[in-house]
Formats: C-alpha cells, structure tokens, sequence
C-alpha cells in the first residue's frame, strides 16, 4: 500500500477498518501475548488498561477479558502480576481498571486533585474516619473493610454503600494515592499504603499535562489502530480540546495521517503511517466470546460503525424488554459478530448454561462447530473441568 498522505483523509473500507481494531485489539490471533505468568502484564501494557467489574454472572470482566487474549490464562497469572510482582495496580481510567505500575506517574496529578477537592460521594468522610484507617494500615499492615471491626454501623445511603464508614474512608485513601489495592480476592480488596507495596526509593515524579495527553493518545494508537476523539476521551469529553492539539502536532510532523472510515460521515480518525502500511489479512478466523466490557465492545458508537452491530447491555433493563438477555455476550468469528449469547454459570452443578443464543447471521455448519469449540473452552475456563453445556431446545 502507498504510504499515506498527510494532507487529505486516507479513505478506509469498512472491511479494512474491522482488520485494523482487530490486530490493535490483538483479537485477530489466538494467543498473541504467549503464556504464562507473564503474559498477563504483556497484555495490560498493550492494551492500556484492563476494566474491573462486580457483575459475575460469568466469571467478571478483568479474567474475561484476559482470557480472550490468552488462552492458558489463570486468575493467580493476575494475582502474581498486581501482589507479587506487583507490576499492576488498580486505578481509575473510565471505570476501575487494572493498569501498567510504570504507567503510576500518569494517574499522579489525578491522585493530587482528589486529595484538594473530593467528590460529593466522599462528603461523609471526616479527618477522624480518614486518619483511622491510615493509623490501622500503617501500623498493622494490609487489611480489608472486613479486618475493621470497631465500626458504628450507619444506614446506607446508597445501594453500593457499606454500613462501615471506614469503607468509604478507604475508598478515599485510594484515590488520594495514599492507600492501594494489594490484592483481591474476588471484589473484597485488601488495603496497603502505596509506598510500602511498591517498596519506591522515591515515589515517581507526576506527569505534566502535555505528557498525560501524549499518553492518552499513544494508548488509544496502540490498542485502537484507528483513532478518533471520542475514543481516545471515552467519558472524558473536557480532554477533547487539548487532545486535538496533540494531534495536530503529530499530524504537522508527519507522525499521524487522516483516515475516512466509511460510514464515519463527519467524524475524524487518525492513524500513525505504520498501521496503515500493514493491512494483510490474518490466515484464519480465531472465535472469541467477549466480555461486554472487552475494550472492543465498550464503547458502542464505535462498535456499531466498525461492525454493524449495536450492543445491548440489558442487565438492568426489565425482563420483558430484553432482546438479547440479562448477561448478552457477543461471538466473534473472524471479523464480524456473529451471535449474542446469553450465558450463566452454573457453579453448583459446574457448568456453562446458555440461557438465549441469538444468530445475526445463517451461520455454516463450520461456523457452528467453531462457536460450540469456543464455548467447550470458556467452559473450561469458567469451571476448570469440562461438562456439556446445556442450551434450550430453540437456541439453534
């Protein structure tokens, strides 16, 4: 392909833009961060950051998502990366996220105005709450919410609300930077303060502005391929401005080029010079079952221009108006989404049930085989030990 120009858009089919969020998202091969330990922190980096969420109809979201990237993935691959090695910390990107520690400078300045001004939600939270839970960690080492026990219990204000006031003290001390995440078990997290888990000869020096917006946009370059400013600011729309002057910058040097992607109208996307001059098309047709908070599948505009498709999260929507169902994960194969399927694991009797399995396309005999293979292995992944998954009569 001729090396694009600076100048004026590069246009890109659709079918070519699917290839390129594909191989940035590394969901166009099956095991592209190898295996092991290891493995896990190789795909954080790539991908920036990792969304955490409570829901565990499946397993949640943090494995899930994991899992899709790499095959032989175990949960104690995460816990060695964020307690042992501790290559990994938790922070808030768009949601809680597992990030990259060497990315810690670039959540710094964030840490600094929670600290001068903290939401509404912490209002609660006195200097005597605050100065409780610091004394218990720094004298007694890492503890849970569960390790308080002197708490006078209080009503909840909030259905996410703890009775414990310490939680919401704890909560505090989190996005302050004084206390981190030093582990998890399931969604109970344990408490260290963050110099001490990170065992710092100094703590990293916080990254100005300028170089905050420069990683933002490298993220989204190396995790999206094709960028726009909706999904490089995903739920920060004040970093618009400043972002596009990043990348005016970029474009002056010959760095980023213009794309159309078809379909997109008027909204603008870039690349860097080098996505776009490899565009071969993988050799087979990996299948994965995405979490539907898999960084492919979040951001839902994107999605549906990209793909097509318009994802439905209808945990929260009543019963009756569900089209998908309450848990609906997306099936791709190759370079389409292919199926939504409801699914729920069965711990008890230790099997993946799906509860509704929608096709949007008449799928081939060997597009059937290659998604009944892909459930037997998320099975496994869910339970450990493979069983038949059960399925309703009208799911084929």
């Amino acid at each position: 392909m001729p090396r694009p120009s600076s100048l004026s858009p590069y246009p890109i089919p659709g079918a070519l833009a699917r290839r390129l969020w594909l191989r940035a998202q590394r969901l166009d091969e099956t095991a592209p961060f190898g295996a092991g330990p290891e493995a896990v922190p190789a795909a954080v980096r790539h991908l920036g950051y990792v969304q955490i969420d409570t829901i565990n109809v499946i397993e949640r979201s943090h494995h899930h998502i994991l899992w899709s990237r790499i095959p032989t993935y175990r949960r104690e691959h995460l816990h060695q990366a964020q307690s042992i090695d501790r290559s990994l910390f938790e922070y808030w990107t768009h949601a809680l996220a597992y990030i990259p520690s060497e990315d810690f400078r670039f959540f710094l300045p964030d840490m600094r105005r929670h600290r001068a001004n903290p939401q509404a939600w912490f209002a609660s939270v006195t200097a005597k709450d605050l100065a409780k839970v610091m004394r218990l960690v720094r004298e007694g080492g890492p503890l849970t919410i569960r390790d308080i026990e002197d708490d006078v219990l209080v009503e909840k204000d909030h259905a996410w609300a703890s009775r414990k006031p310490s939680k919401r003290a704890l909560q505090l001390a989190f996005f302050t930077g004084a206390l981190t995440v030093s582990a998890r078990a399931g969604m109970l997290k344990t408490y260290e303060a963050t110099d001490r888990h990170f065992a710092w000869e100094a703590r990293p020096r916080p990254a100005t502005e300028t170089q905050i917006l420069d990683y933002w946009l490298d993220r989204a370059l190396r995790a999206q391929g094709l960028v726009s400013l909706d999904s490089i600011c995903h739920l920060a729309p004040s970093r618009k401005p400043a972002v596009r002057a990043r990348i005016e910058a970029r474009l002056r040097r010959g760095r980023l080029v213009p794309v159309a992607v078809e379909g997109a109208g008027r909204v603008e996307h870039w690349a860097t010079p080098e996505t776009l001059e490899d565009t071969a098309a993988p050799d087979a047709e990996p299948v994965h079952i995405l979490s539907p908070f898999d960084p492919l599948i979040i951001q839902r505009k994107r999605l549906s221009l990209f793909f097509g498709y318009e994802h439905r999260f209808e945990a929260y929507v009543p019963k009756e108006k569900r089209l998908f169902g309450y848990f609906a994960l997306p099936i791709l194969v190759g370079d389409r989404v292919a199926a939504v399927f409801d699914l729920k694991t069965d711990r008890t009797a230790r099997r993946l049930l799906i509860q509704k399995a929608t096709w949007l396309e008449t799928p081939a005999a060997e597009t059937k085989a290659a998604v009944d293979a892909a459930l037997e292995r998320f099975q496994e992944f869910q339970i450990a030990d493979s069983q038949p998954f059960m399925q309703p009569a009208d799911a084929r």
